[in-house]
């Protein structure tokens, strides 16, 4: 199976090869409004005046053709499965059971300690020459 996906990716790297340097070998179509005012040699060309459009056409379609196909040999083939691996790639993961100690626990994601019971006279009280939190603070002069 590797070796036919091998030669399938040798012929479509040489198909688009060739289609584009025959795609740059052709001419465009305004390159004959100018060849008409004097500004070609049609005569002088390798395939004469007209037969080299339709050669390199027609060999352009041909290597774009083979380009396809390749390209859908190369999806079909490609995305060929054994029957035996079915499923998801997750289904052979090994998942481990035992529970984690706290020191491999992330910092701060067990429960915290129950807080302790504070009793009444172990507030401290604030002095009366600090200002209460809605008053200003800065000094006035």
């Amino acid at each position: 199976m590797h070796a036919l996906l091998n030669i399938l990716q040798v012929v479509q790297i040489l198909a688009a090869v060739f289609m584009v340097g025959l795609i740059l070998m052709q001419h465009g179509k305004g390159a004959d409004a100018g060849a008409a005012f004097g500004g070609g040699a049609g005569s002088a060309s390798l395939f004469g005046a007209s037969g080299g459009a339709n050669f390199l056409s027609r060999t352009t379609g041909v290597l774009a053709g083979l380009f396809l196909a390749t390209t859908l040999g190369l999806a079909y083939f490609g995305n060929l499965r054994p029957t035996a691996a079915t499923g998801s790639v997750l289904e052979g993961v090994v998942v481990p059971v035992a529970p984690l100690t706290p020191a491999e626990q992330i910092p701060g994601s067990a429960e915290a300690p129950a807080a302790a019971p504070v009793a009444a006279d172990a507030v401290p009280s604030v002095p009366a020459d600090v200002p209460a939190a809605g008053e200003a603070q800065i000094p006035s002069k």
